[in-house]
């Protein structure tokens, strides 16, 4: 039997109304008794063979693709503004614990540093157990140091709680798995961009928040101010606690039912480890794009960290205007970085995957070119205007990103996911040392070559390459078994695992994923470009 034949064999065809017709998934080609069979799934929205969404309302809440999303978005949010609360509240925060600039340097490396790791296991969890208990865990496992922020007196532990806060930004990759899941893959750029986006909403909501309530802890209650910061952290905390339970409560992994169940009644085999982390780790792909985030979602982790007290010390500005404006680079999220897999999925419907790598070259570059103009600008209203451009360049590179990052592997999604985000961790921490962290560079000075190593970092982009939909510069590979979706996801399971039928759920990923061919005879046959040569193994 050929792949193409194994594959329209051993899926479901959608119906127009939504509703699948579904057959039992065997390797053997032999019919099912008819009482086997499993009742057909009933969904809000119109789904593909792996009972992915192919549409998204917004407003919508309906189980599980559209309730999954908002669970993704929420708990992120809520775990960014837990992250970044200290940072709009510094001036006084520093006056309180006598924080020097190392001090205030190593507490932001400290506050990203955290969830690198957390990132990575977050990815293994998802692939292993899913999004819905990873996402609940970490929430309520690190609402207990935001509480203890209240209680630190000096510098060792200032940057300790702040450490141990940052892991809950893993919550960013359960949340991109969680949506790659749900979500068809002409519309994943789309719908990752906007879970991303307003979650990354939490970093320009939380320059608002924490002044807010510090005043009005400190005007209402009597509080004084060294008590009134204080305070204020239980706000976040509370807020993560609930959002834990919540999720625990109303979410569910896959479109089909939470993970461990299905892999009890056995519509699901549980993976290996070992092969999990082997064939992320072994595709270039991923390390190509954890250099790029570390150099898109890298510098907005270090902007919100630093732009608050920059705008405060450089133009000697009022803590709470200085938080207003710090306030617009975060929630810029809420349409650029949507915007940036809108983009995304709108070139791929033209270009194919070519369309997405040129999309997510163009914003990247666009936003260390900003960048740099915010490190030289003179005068405030020149550097309000530089670095809402930068974050609107840099927020929709992030999104691009995700907008391929589903593409580079189907049976290591969650930790390649995980590996990618640690980046924008990685890339933060470098910086912010090399940077920020010592009085060698003034801010001004660390945000211009923080700019340049943007451009210097986007380029790599320029090498990705898939052998069935090709490169920014190659066409796809001219090997006929090579250039087929099948072929390509497939191969990550060896031949005893395919006999087994492991390998099924890549093959309808393949089948859905064709659509990152669009015109693609079209440009072989009219591009004189040779195609890139693309190792077997990757």
């Amino acid at each position: 039997m050929t792949m193409s034949q194994e594959l329209s064999s051993s899926i479901s065809h959608e119906s127009t109304t939504g509703r699948d017709q579904t057959v039992t998934l065997s390797v053997e080609p032999q019919e099912a008794p008819t009482e086997l069979l499993p009742e057909p799934t009933k969904f809000a929205l119109p789904v593909d063979s792996e009972h992915k969404a192919k549409t998204f309302k917004i407003f919508s809440l309906a189980n599980p693709h559209m309730r999954s999303f908002h669970l993704a978005w929420l708990s992120f949010f809520t775990c960014v503004v837990s992250t970044f609360a200290a940072a709009p509240l510094l001036p006084i925060i520093r006056d309180n614990l006598n924080l020097t600039q190392l001090d205030i340097g190593n507490a932001g490396v400290a506050s990203v540093s955290g969830s690198i790791f957390s990132r990575l296991a977050m990815g293994v969890v998802c692939d292993l157990i899913g999004p819905r208990y990873g996402s609940a865990f970490v929430l309520m496992l690190t609402a207990p140091p935001v509480f203890f922020m209240s209680t630190v007196s000096n510098a060792t532990g200032y940057v300790a709680v702040r450490f141990m806060i940052g892991f809950s930004l893993a919550t960013f990759v359960s949340g991109q798995y969680w949506v790659s899941t749900m979500f068809n893959s002409t519309i994943i750029g789309s719908v990752s961009g906007l879970s991303a986006g307003w979650g990354d909403m939490g970093g320009g909501a939380t320059q608002f928040l924490m002044p807010v309530l510090y005043e009005l802890i400190s005007r209402v209650a009597g509080a004084t101010p060294f008590m009134a910061w204080r305070i204020a952290f239980f706000i976040p905390g509370g807020l993560q606690l609930i959002m834990g339970i919540i999720i625990l409560i109303f979410g569910q992994d896959l479109p089909d039912g939470n993970l461990s169940d299905l892999q009890k009644k056995g519509d699901m085999t549980k993976d290996k480890f070992s092969k999990v982390i082997w064939y992320s780790i072994n595709n270039y792909r991923t390390w190509v794009f954890v250099l790029l985030y570390g150099y898109s979602m890298g510098v907005q982790l270090t902007t919100n960290n630093i732009i608050a007290q920059y705008f405060f010390d450089r133009f000697h500005l009022k803590l709470n205007t200085a938080g207003i404006i710090a306030t617009s680079f975060g929630m810029a999220n809420i349409a650029s970085r949507p915007f940036g897999g809108f983009m995304s999925d709108q070139s791929a419907r033209l270009f194919g995957m070519k369309g997405r790598l040129w999309i997510l070259w163009f914003f990247q570059t666009l936003g260390g070119v900003f960048c740099i103009w915010l490190g030289l600008a003179k005068t405030l209203p020149t550097a309000v205007i530089a670095m809402v451009l930068f974050s609107l360049g840099a927020q929709a590179a992030c999104g691009a990103t995700y907008g391929i990052v589903p593409f580079i592997s189907r049976r290591s999604l969650g930790l390649i996911s995980g590996l990618t985000g640690s980046g924008g961790n990685v890339g933060s921490m470098i910086t912010q040392l090399l940077f920020f962290s010592s009085s060698r560079y003034t801010t001004e000075q660390g945000l211009t070559y923080m700019g340049m190593m943007t451009l210097a970092c986007t380029l790599p982009v320029t090498i990705v390459h898939f052998p069935q939909w090709g490169g920014m510069f190659c066409t796809p590979s001219k090997d006929e078994k090579r250039v087929s979706e099948e072929y390509y996801y497939s191969s990550e399971w060896d031949e005893a695992e395919q006999e087994k039928g492991m390998h099924l759920g890549s093959l309808k990923f393949a089948e859905n994923s064709r659509s990152e061919r669009v015109k693609r005879k079209e440009i072989i046959q009219s591009s004189t470009t040779p195609p890139c040569a693309t190792p077997d193994h990757v």
